[in-house]
C-alpha cells in the first residue's frame, strides 16, 4: 500500500493515545487539515501546544463541536483500554466512556449540521462522518470467519463495552440522521498484549494442539495507511472489519521479535483463534483511485516478520524501547 499524498479535513479524538501517536507519525507530512484532540496538555506545557486542540470532549461539547466545524470526518480513537494508562482492569465507569464517547462525537457532526442549516446551508449536508473504533472483541470466542454480519458475543467487560457502544452510537445516529462507521479493529501490533506487553518471564498459553492462540493482525503503519485510504473514501458501510487477511499465532510473533516466553496449558476458556473476515475491506481499498500494482501489496496477508519488521521501524518493541 501507498500512503496517499492528502487527507480530507479530520478531527482526531484522543489523539495523544496509543493508535493517535502512531497516526501523528504517519501522517505527519499528509498536508491536510489534521485536528488532534487531547484532554490535557504535554506534561510541562503551559500554554496551549501547536496542532493540539485541547478540551475534553465529555465535559466540554462545545469546544468538541467547535473543533469539528468545517471537518469531513471525526475519527474517534478516545477512551481507556485494558493494560493502557487506565491501569489492566477498568471500571464500570470507565468502560462506559466509550458509549459517551461516541454519542458525543454524534452530537458535535448534528452540532456543525445544523449550524450551517441555520446559515443559509441546505439541511442535510455538512455534517462530518463519525467514525468510531471499536474492536474485534465484540465476537468473542464466535468461531469461524467472522464478518461483519456475525452476531456480537463478547465475553470481556471492554468487549462488552464495545458493542453497548455501537448499538448506542447506531440507534443516536439514525435518529440524527448521521453517517457512521464503526471500525472493528484486530490486534495493532505493538499495541498488542503480546509485543506490547512483553516482559521478561513472560508466558503464553499453549493449546491441547501444543500450538499458541491465533489472532487477526494488522501493522501499524498498515493500520494508517488504511485509516487513510478510508478517510478519502467517499462512501463508507455501517461496520467494517480492520485487519490484514490471516490469523497469526501469538508464539509464532515472539519468536520472529526473538522474545523469549515459556508456555501454560491453557485453561478451558481460551479462545484459540479469532480471525476476522476482511472481504468487505479488501473491496474498498481495490476501489480507491490510489497507484498500487496489485490488491495483495496494498493490503498484504498478515506474517510475524512482516509485523516485527513494521513494530520495529517505529520502535514499538519492549527491547528496543529498554536499550
Amino acid at each position: 500500500m501507498r500512503f496517499p499524498p492528502t487527507l480530507r479535513p479530520a478531527l482526531i479524538l484522543g489523539a495523544s493515545g496509543r493508535i493517535g501517536g502512531i497516526l501523528r507519525h504517519q501522517w505527519a507530512s499528509a498536508g491536510a487539515d489534521l485536528r488532534w484532540q487531547r484532554r490535557a496538555r504535554p506534561d510541562g506545557a503551559e500554554t496551549e501546544v501547536q496542532g493540539w486542540h485541547v478540551f475534553d470532549p465529555l465535559a466540554d461539547p462545545e469546544a468538541l463541536a467547535e473543533a469539528a466545524r468545517g471537518a469531513a470526518a471525526i475519527l474517534c480513537l478516545a477512551g481507556p483500554v485494558p493494560g493502557g494508562a487506565a491501569g489492566h482492569d477498568l471500571s464500570a465507569r470507565q468502560l462506559v466512556q466509550h458509549r459517551d464517547l461516541a454519542l458525543a462525537a454524534l452530537e458535535a457532526a448534528a452540532h456543525v449540521r445544523d449550524a450551517g442549516a441555520g446559515a443559509g446551508v441546505e439541511t442535510g449536508t455538512g455534517a462530518p462522518r463519525v467514525l468510531l473504533a471499536s474492536s474485534a472483541a465484540v465476537y468473542g470466542a464466535a468461531p469461524g470467519s467472522l464478518s461483519e454480519d456475525t452476531p456480537l458475543a463478547p465475553v470481556a467487560p471492554y468487549g462488552a463495552a464495545k458493542a453497548e457502544m455501537e448499538q448506542a452510537a447506531q440507534a443516536r445516529a439514525a435518529e440524527l440522521g448521521l453517517e457512521i462507521t464503526l471500525f472493528r479493529i484486530g490486534n495493532i501490533a505493538g499495541l498488542d498484549a503480546i509485543l506490547g506487553g512483553w516482559r521478561a518471564g513472560f508466558c503464553l498459553d499453549q493449546l491441547a494442539n501444543g500450538q499458541t492462540p491465533r489472532r487477526s493482525y494488522i501493522g501499524p503503519r498498515t493500520l494508517a495507511e488504511v485509516l487513510a485510504a478510508l478517510l478519502r473514501c467517499p462512501d463508507l458501510p455501517q461496520v467494517l472489519n480492520i485487519a490484514q487477511p490471516g490469523a497469526v499465532a501469538m508464539g509464532d510473533l515472539l519468536q520472529a521479535a526473538g522474545l523469549e516466553f515459556a508456555r501454560r496449558p491453557a485453561p478451558a476458556q481460551a479462545i484459540a483463534e479469532v480471525q476476522l473476515d476482511v472481504a468487505r475491506l479488501i473491496g474498498l481499498l481495490a476501489a480507491q483511485p490510489v497507484p498500487a500494482a496489485d490488491l495483495p501489496a496494498r493490503l498484504p496477508v498478515a506474517t510475524a516478520a512482516d509485523l516485527v519488521a513494521e513494530v520495529r521501524a517505529l520502535d514499538l518493541l519492549p527491547n528496543a524501547r529498554s536499550r
